[in-house]
């Protein structure tokens, strides 16, 4: 594959989304109400939201990372921005509004599953008019995570998306789950200026209004330039025009998938942006994926390129 690299910019990539709190309790427990109290195994507050945990795990593999997004001027605010920057993730572009509360996710982890309760905050509104072209300017590459959350900005990205790829950008998107479940709003614009479009099983399936995978693919592939679906335990498929690629996923013991798909983005676009073949970018995504499980939290278990490298040897150039 033959990636056009854009040098001496500041950063290989900007990333616009959902930055929030994710409270994640594990335990093998069902919430019942009736103040019936039951007890949890372990519980841990983290960095959360898609676009979020994609950022970190971009800078965890070495990638130069920047975020626009919006959190209130709260403790959970307060600490997500430092978070972030704690993982040398530029934070000029995230915007602190004093009127509204930061965003939270509650999640009750099994493990191999789990179940979500969140509260929009912040998470719903960021406006295209907050994202600096400056910034945008600066970058390589634009990402955007949990594109169904983002109320104020959904009307407006696929403009910003034209106007990246008018700079030379390129862009991918990852929608995450549609909690309205129409899975509408304005995707087949975004989709028409989306190089890489990274959805689950369950949100291809829902997007393309067809049950099974592959006519599923076969159907959001005809919109998107590029489509890579996350399978789980069974590996990653990508179609790009007539070309079909597969890889299987690796054996691991998971503690928490909490962010397994956001760090297989990460894995995927660094490969992408370092210029592997499809190929490499499925498999890296797959192995960072994986790796990603065996840790509570969305970014606890992220690896570093290295890490990625001696796990499967040399198969990853430098």
């Amino acid at each position: 594959m033959t990636v056009t690299v854009i040098e001496r910019r500041d950063f290989d990539v900007l990333v616009v989304g959902d930055l929030n709190a994710d409270l994640i309790l594990t335990g093998d427990v069902v919430p019942q109400f009736g103040q019936v109290e039951k007890l949890l195994q372990d519980a841990n507050l983290t960095i959360g939201g898609s676009a979020a945990i994609f950022a970190c795990g971009a800078a965890k593999l070495g990638l130069r990372v920047a975020f626009s997004g919006v959190v209130g001027a709260d403790e959970f605010g307060s600490f997500l921005v430092r978070s972030l920057t704690d993982r040398g993730i530029d934070t000029s572009g995230v915007i602190v509004d004093p009127a509204l509360k930061t965003g939270l996710t509650v999640i009750l982890s099994t493990g191999s599953d789990r179940a979500m309760l969140t509260y929009l905050g912040t998470i719903a509104a960021l406006r295209y008019q907050q994202i600096d072209p400056k910034l945008l300017s600066r970058a390589r590459h634009l990402h955007i995570g949990s594109y169904y959350l983002l109320d104020a900005l959904r009307p407006e990205a696929a403009r910003l998306y034209a106007n990246a790829q008018s700079l030379g950008l390129t862009t991918s998107l990852d929608t995450n789950y549609d909690p309205t479940e129409q899975w509408q709003g304005y995707i087949t614009d975004i989709l028409k200026h989306t190089d890489i479009f990274l959805p689950n099983e369950t949100e291809l399936q829902g997007i393309a209004h067809l049950s099974g995978v592959k006519a599923a693919l076969a159907k959001v592939a005809e919109q998107a330039n590029m489509v890579v679906v996350k399978q789980g335990a069974d590996g990653a498929t990508l179609r790009k025009g007539a070309t079909v690629l597969h890889t299987d996923s690796i054996p691991v013991q998971v503690v928490d998938a909490v962010g397994a798909g956001d760090t297989f983005d990460a894995g995927f676009i660094y490969g992408f942006l370092r210029g592997y073949d499809l190929q490499h970018c499925l498999r890296l995504g797959s192995i960072c994926g994986a790796l990603s499980t065996q840790q509570a939290g969305g970014t606890g278990g992220q690896p570093t390129i290295d890490e990625v490298r001696q796990y499967v040897g040399a198969e990853f150039p430098a």
